[in-house]
């Protein structure tokens, strides 16, 4: 169950969808790609409510890749541009896109968790969607599965400017690609965090107090800032006349993880 959600995903973000199991993150993706419908309220897209033309202009990966174990990661590709678009020449360039290229020809069902994951990602891929929902795709890969998958994603908003929304219950593997984080606990939103603020509020704090020990954790939106709890009205002051909002300060007595699990702990809805 979901409850007053409201996400903000801009053009060119990497939104990382933080949540445990049962948050109600598939859920969300669900309801964006028209797949669920919502008791109320209203999802937009491109600047306009939800329709079959926008929907058009968004790809997905929600849980797992439904492959042909039988086809080649080519067939696969083909059988699926029927429906999403995309030529021959297209299905070749995405394939090599995410590492694929010599695999064009070997059947599905032989390939490793990454690999399928990588074919997954390739035909959400077609027909050039500007919009990407990915749904945990690393959860079962091992670390060099899980790289391969991280670089595919920055590769993609990078070169095609292509929007990700993407979920995961892994902190540290949304924390090296997401630009945004939006933190779900039983179908509310607890937190929303970008990047680029924890970034200027460390360099703020490490060039104007001179303070050099700022540790950032974007996963969790929290700055660990190594000084004495005297300068905490100080440091207060400084990021909010910088235009930054301040939720919280206090003596770190718990692990970035217990403050993540604090932020999943029992919430009123």
């Amino acid at each position: 169950m979901v409850n007053n959600l409201n996400l903000n995903i801009k053009k060119g973000d990497i939104y990382g969808f933080i949540g445990p199991n049962g948050a109600g993150k598939t859920t969300v993706m669900k309801v964006i790609l028209g797949l669920l419908f919502a008791n109320s309220g209203e999802v937009s897209l491109f600047g306009e409510p939800q329709n079959i033309r926008n929907l058009k202009r968004v790809g997905s990966l929600i849980e797992a890749p439904g492959l042909y174990g039988n086809c080649t990661a080519y067939e696969n590709m083909k059988r699926f541009s029927i429906l999403g678009g995309g030529t021959d020449k297209e299905i070749h360039e995405l394939l090599e896109l995410v590492g694929l290229k010599e695999a064009t020809y070997k059947k599905a069902k032989t390939f490793s968790l990454g690999m399928k994951q990588r074919l997954g990602i390739a035909i959400a891929l077609l027909g050039n969607p500007e919009f990407l929902i990915l749904d945990e795709p690393v959860n079962g890969l091992d670390p060099m599965g899980m790289k391969d998958v991280r670089d595919i994603i920055l590769r993609i908003n990078k070169e095609k400017g292509v929007t990700f929304f993407i979920s995961s219950h892994l902190l540290g593997e949304l924390e090296k690609i997401s630009t945004v984080y939006g933190i779900i606990r039983y179908g509310v939103l607890a937190e929303e965090i970008t990047a680029e603020s924890l970034a200027r509020a460390s360099e703020i704090i490490t060039t104007q107090m001179e303070i050099p020990q700022v540790t950032v954790n974007e996963a969790s939106g929290k700055l660990n800032i190594a000084t004495d709890i005297s300068r905490s009205a100080e440091i207060n002051s400084k990021l909010v006349k910088a235009g930054l909002e301040v939720s919280e300060l206090g003596v770190i007595s718990t692990s970035y993880e217990d403050y993540f699990l604090q932020k999943m702990g029992p919430v009123n809805v």
